[in-house]
This record gives structure tokens, sequence and C-alpha cells, in this order.
């Protein structure tokens, strides 16, 4: 029953209008904290998925992990604050293993001709939620894209495209509102993956924490003053690692999968469900499980159905067919964004989801404590998630753990946010950077930084992924094999050598610089201010201590200052892999121990008391309302990558098969039950052809009345996975295997699987097709 007959029916029953009302208003009134807009406030939302195919993924740095395949889209999510008449912010949160300092130069390149001084470095903050699942290549040094055979142009401009349509659409769509902030504990989401390391910190600080991983979300909510609650973004901090290094599908891993299953949870409930009884409001495709009534009783006559629909040939299609028929907003308007949820990354250096901790996978016996090792082996020690031994299902886990947190949180937040919206910025050479530091019983000394450098126990990699070969975790001596290796590269001197002692240099990356620079040198450090709430923007994985000493020198610092408005409630949060990517931040006593973490912190010793040092800097200018300088600019490096990725040549099918046609379908009359797998395999060509943003390569619809099918779940959806393969590595052939493990939220009904995808001719040429697989049955 569509909104016009409802008003029909109110008209002719004004006590059904009158009851109805009252339930809304309740309704409303519990999502909604009513109250004065303060603030400009947009969201936005897009499509950031990249190649789901032939690249590395970025992450584990494994040669290996080629992507085959979507688990679930990636998205770029933002928010952006204004005062009226006054400064603005924006945070871009990315399904990405990290920021990228080339991506982010291109971003802001493009937001500055669009809206000239509006969005800049300064006031523009784009973080990644650390995925070890997502296509690389898009880092502009060399140590960064190694592994993907050098620059993956469609990974990077997937990328560009998506953070700035994203920003767009928040821009567009900025209204008053109100913010509120809210704080609460997850204690299942995380442990310390190198515990060894955090107990050399001082035991009197160690004393004034109850854990060794920080346990405590924030949560922002944003409340649109007309619309209500139109998004939230929250920082946790625990790994992007609950899929493993062998995983080959693109996925958000546990951070991503929160952020769907909180933006479906407020669709499913209260204001987020008032649709129309055929399931469109507006014009907008919604969640099929909740909008197509169990009317299909009779078994018999639902297989009768099924057997009407049988498997087509494949056939031409256009892309926009893909996109159309995409269940969540692919259609949705301008002027009316959904609700949008961002889950955030923050210290999670030393933070591993799999909570069950590290065992020998030969012996079944917890690794060694200090080296994570197994037998001396490094390859044999691995974390295991709560799901264990099923990826998939740990990555449930943690998201769903994250995502009860953020509900409660949301429903309760009423703390809001008041004030100033400012920002500093600065770009920070941190190769030999002078830092200050008190000296015990009085005075100061001065130290420096290094040049980056990457230790031995990087090569062995964490529990979440260990390494190769003979190298472990704690190793703060090196060999003389290895050393001869990394000499072939670049041989430290001297200096460099007591800079970074007691790191053993395998590879002095900050000192390469053929056929470009290794690694980053120049970095950059911001500063977020939303009332009592302030973003730390951190270029780097700190780990849980570091974190803390950032967050509570910052924090000192703002209270000091003597201004009302940072008192005992102002809100630190750090915003890990932020604008660029630097590796790890130690503290000076977990550095010593040379565990992963310490092995892969570049620039020495003193790295977290430089960044302590000049964040105390933006802060202070901050409270005192001072500029500050902009420091060295760092380079842009795109006209100097390259790629040795081999590109598609084209796509082909055996004599008499067309694209989209099934390879392997359902059986005649199948009947399935709510927690059963169907796979159809179609004949498909490569998915680098056509990245289908906003769009989908795998959809599975229902059948309503007796021929017409709506989409139920598609490429954003956790239970269905989109799985790409050629027989061999230079085959034209291919085969993408569509796998729908059923929900038990799934409506009984008729359903059938459908691919899309895009073939590339001999002549350059993209033809878009599709392909349907026969009707089967859902009890």
């Amino acid at each position: 029953m569509g909104f016009c007959h409802l008003s029909n029916l109110y008209l002719q029953r004004p006590i059904w209008f009158l009851i109805s009302l009252v339930f809304l208003l309740l309704l409303l009134n519990g999502r909604v904290v009513l109250s004065d807009p303060n603030y400009l406030i947009g969201l936005g939302s897009y499509d950031i998925t990249g190649p789901a195919a032939d690249v590395n993924m970025m992450g584990y740095a494994n040669t290996e992990q080629i992507a085959s395949g979507v688990h679930f889209r990636l998205r770029a999510r933002s928010f952006i604050v204004a005062q009226p008449q006054g400064n603005r912010v924006v945070f871009v949160n990315l399904d990405a293993c990290m920021a990228s300092q080339l991506v982010t130069i291109k971003v802001i390149e493009r937001l500055k001709a669009r809206y000239g001084d509006l969005y800049t470095e300064k006031n523009v903050a784009i973080s990644g939620i650390h995925t070890h699942a997502g296509p690389g290549g898009y880092l502009q040094y060399v140590v960064y894209i190694v592994t993907s055979l050098g620059f993956v142009r469609q990974s990077f401009d997937a990328l560009v495209d998506g953070i700035e349509k994203c920003i767009i659409q928040a821009h567009e769509n900025l209204h008053p509102g109100s913010i509120f902030v809210n704080k609460g504990e997850i204690l299942n989401a995380g442990v310390n993956r190198s515990p060894s390391a955090y107990l050399n910190n001082p035991v009197e600080e160690r004393s004034k924490y109850k854990y060794d991983v920080d346990k405590e979300m924030t949560l922002l909510k944003f409340v649109d003053a007309e619309r209500g609650p139109v998004g939230s973004f929250n920082w946790f901090a625990t790994h992007g690692t609950s899929m493993s290094r062998t995983n080959s599908l693109i996925s958000g891993d546990n951070k991503g999968a929160a952020a769907r299953f909180m933006e479906d949870w407020f669709q499913h409930s209260g204001i987020g469900n008032l649709y129309s009884d055929d399931g469109v409001a507006d014009g907008i495709p919604r969640r099929i499980s909740n909008i197509i009534p169990d009317s299909h009783d009779n078994h018999h006559k639902l297989l009768e159905l099924a057997a009407s629909f049988q498997s087509p040939p494949g056939r031409p299609a256009k892309k926009i067919l893909s996109v159309a028929r995409r269940v969540r907003g692919a259609l949705r308007q301008a002027d009316k964004p959904g609700f949008v949820s961002a889950f955030c990354q923050s210290n999670c250096g030393d933070v591993s989801p799999n909570v069950l901790g590290a065992f020998c996978i030969d012996t079944g016996l917890p690794c060694d404590f200090n080296h994570s090792t197994c037998g001396g082996k490094n390859e044999l020690c691995y974390g295991r998630g709560p799901g264990y031994p099923d990826e998939f299902e740990s990555t449930r886990i943690i998201g769903e753990r994250q995502l009860k947190k953020a509900v409660d949180l949301f429903n309760t937040a009423s703390e809001k946010l008041s004030g100033k919206v400012d920002y500093r910025h600065s770009f920070v050479d941190f190769s030999q950077l002078e830092v200050t530091l008190p000296k015990q019983g009085g005075g100061s000394e001065v130290v420096k930084t290094c040049p980056a450098a990457m230790g031995f126990a990087f090569a062995a990699g964490t529990t979440d992924g260990p390494g190769a070969f003979d190298f472990k975790q704690g190793d703060d001596k090196g060999n003389a094999f290895w050393r001869l290796v990394g000499g072939f590269l670049k041989t430290p001197g001297k200096e460099q050598v007591d800079c970074q002692h007691p790191k053993p240099i395998l590879i002095d990356t900050g000192e390469m610089k053929i056929p470009y620079d290794w690694a980053p040198s120049i970095l950059p450090i911001q500063i977020l201010r939303v009332g009592q709430l302030v973003i730390l923007s951190a270029p780097g994985e700190f780990t849980t201590m570091a974190g803390r000493r950032l967050r509570d020198a910052v924090k000192t610092v703002l209270m000091s200052s003597g201004h009302e408005e940072y008192n005992s409630n102002v809100h630190v949060v750090i915003a890990g892999l932020t604008n660029t990517y630097s590796q790890y931040v130690t503290t000076i006593e977990e550095y010593e121990m040379q565990r992963y973490e310490g092995a892969s912190t570049l620039f020495g010793p003193h790295t977290l008391s430089a960044y302590i040092q000049e964040f105390k800097k933006l802060a202070a200018a901050l409270t005192s309302g001072r500029s500050v300088e902009p420091g060295p600019q760092p380079p842009d490096l795109l006209n100097e990558q390259i790629s040795l990725l081999t590109p598609v040549v084209m796509d082909a099918t055996p004599p008499g098969v067309h694209f989209g046609d099934c390879s392997s379908d359902v059986h005649l009359n199948s009947t399935f039950k709510r927690g059963d797998t169907v796979t159809v395999v179609f004949w498909s060509a490569c998915p680098r052809n056509d990245l289908m943003t906003e769009g989908t390569f795998s959809l599975v619809e229902i059948l309503q009345g007796k021929e017409s099918w709506f989409p139920a779940y598609d490429d954003d959806d956790f239970c269905l996975l989109f799985k790409w393969s050629r027989p061999s590595k230079l085959s034209t052939r291919s085969h993408a295997t569509i796998e729908w493990r059923i929900p038990q939220s799934a409506t009984p009904g008729v359903y059938r699987i459908r691919h899309f995808g895009a073939a590339k001719s001999l002549f350059g040429s993209i033809r878009h097709f599709t392909g349907s697989s026969s009707a089967f049955v859902v009890t």
C-alpha cells in the first residue's frame, strides 16, 4: 500500500490517523535527540572498491595474495562540519589499508579547483580503516608498492574519484544540525599481539591502565535538524586483519563489515523503515527481507513457479543495469543521502582482532611469548579469531561486537558538541628533526630522528600475518647473510646505524632514491576541532601506549590553556593512518624490544617524542588562535611512477558459449533452507574491464507475484561472495563463481542469482553482459 493510499485511508478513519501519528512521534522521539542545531553538517558515501582481479592486496606484503573477487565492496564515507559563516572541517574514512600522500595531494587539487580555498590540506583529513583486503598500488613510495608490481592506476583512480565524490555529496547536503558524542568500552574486540614489548613500558605507567590495549570507542551522532539522525562516525583501535594473508576477496574486514551492519540496522529499524508495501519509497529500492510479504506457503506451487524460470543464455547489457539493480541506495537522490556509518581506526599498532591468541599450526600450542615463533620459525605462528578456523566468521563476529557497542552509544548519546570549529596543519620533515627532551634531574637535551629504515624484525611479520625465512620478532642483532642482502640495495652508514640503534637495519629505505623515493620523510600532522572533540590526524600506526602518551600530551596542552571550552570534558581521539602512511610509532621502551612494531618505526627511537613535540605545537597554536608555518611540501611523484602490471588483453569464451552463460547451475526443482549455500558458476570476463563502481558483479533476486524480480542481496552483502578465476594466468577465458550463504533473515520464496560483467575484445572495446541462474526455492 503506497503513501497516497494510506492518506485516503486516514481521511476515512481519523482515529487510525491519530494513533499512527502518535506512534510515529514516539518513534521519532526515541531515535532523535531534539535540540537546537548549532552547526552545518553534511555526510557522504561513495564506492572505492577498485580492481577485483590480478592486483596484489595492500597490507600483508604477500606477493601471492592477489585479488580475485569481492567479499563486499569498499566505500569512502565523509562528514563535513561547519560553523555558519565560520570554519569548517572534513573527515573522510576509507575502506582501505591506509591513506596515501599521493591520493591526498590529488584530492586536494580537485577540491581546490572546484571550491577554491574552502577545502585544503589544512582542514581535510583522509583516514584508512587498515583493512588488509583491498587492492594495493595506490601509494607513491617504492617500498609500499613493490609487491603490487608498482603503481596501479585503477586502484589510485578509484580512491581519488570516490573520495572527491563523497566530499561533494557531503558538501551539497550541508544542513543545520547537531552532533552528540558518547564513549564506551568494548572488551572482546582486540588483544595485544606484542605483549612482551608492552611490558617493557614503565610499570608505574602501565599501572594507570586496566588493559594492555585501549578498549574505548568514541562515537559521534549526527542529527539533521529536519531529517533526524543521518549518520555516525566512531574511533576504536583494532587491526583490520580478521581476514588472513591468504584471502583473495576484496573486503573491508571487521570495520567495513561493522559499517555495513550499522547502515542496514538503521534502515531496518524505526525511521529508516517507513516504506510502502511494494518496497519502494521515493523510487529507492530497499532491503528485500523487510518488504516482500511471505505470501508463498505452498511448497509445490513454489517449485512449479521456479521451474518456469530456467537459466537463459547470457546476453548483452548496459552498465546502468548493474547500478539500477543494486539493493542499497544506488538510485538515492542527491538531496536525500542515506544514513552513513563509519568505523574509523585509531592507535591500533599492537592491537589484533584475533582475540583467541596466537598458536603454532604444527603443534596447536601457544607461540613463544617473546618472539612469536614455533620451534624458532615465525611462519608457523598464527593468531586465531573468534570464528576460528573460519576467517569470514571471525570478521563477522568482530564487526558485530563493534556494531553492538556503536548502536548502544548511538541510542544513548546525549552530550552535545558545542563551540568552535577549527584546525591546524603542518608538514614536518621527520628524517632529521631535532627533538627537545627533558632530562632526569632537570634541564633538557636535544636528540634527533633518523632517515627512515626498517629492521630485521619487520621481515618476521606479526601473528596476524607471519613473514618468511629465518626472521623473528625481537631480533636486535640481525645476521650477516641478510645484512649482505640488504647491502645490495643500500648499505647504511655509521651515523644512520648509530641513530637507529638498537634497531639492526635490514633496508635503509629513507636513503634509497632510485628510481624514486622508497619511503616518506615529510609527513603531515593535523588537528581538527569540533567543539570539545579534538581529532589528531596521525600518518601512521601508533601502538597502544604510544597513542596514550600522545593523547595525554595534547590534552594537557589544551586544558592548561585557560580556555573554558577545554575543560575536563575535552575528548581527544587519534585517527590513525591519516593523510599519508609512514608505518609504526612505538614508545622508546617498546622500540628497544624490536618486535615487529619497533622494527617498523621508521625514524628511530625518538619517533614518538617527535610526534608529541609537533602535535603539542599545533595544540598550543589552536588554543591561542595563532597560525603555524606550513612546513616543507611533500613530493608529488605521480609522474615518476612505474607499473609492471600486465593489462587485460582480451576476454573470450569457448565456441558456442556466451558471456554470462551458466557453466554450473542449480539443479532443476532445487530447494534450499536458510543457512544453506547456493553456488552458481558463470562464464565471465576480467573484472578489471569495469570496476562496476556503485554497481554490482553479483545479485540475488526474489520473485514477487509471477514475473516481477526484485533485488535482494548484492556485492555489498556479507552473505554473498563473488569469486573470479581463470584456468591459467595467460588464459583469455574466466569464470565467476557466486556463492550465497542464505541468511536466517531471508524471506521464503523463489530466487535466482545474476551476474554482471564486462568483456574486452581484441580491439579494445568493452561489452557489458549479464547472466542468470535457474530459479530455486528457499524455505
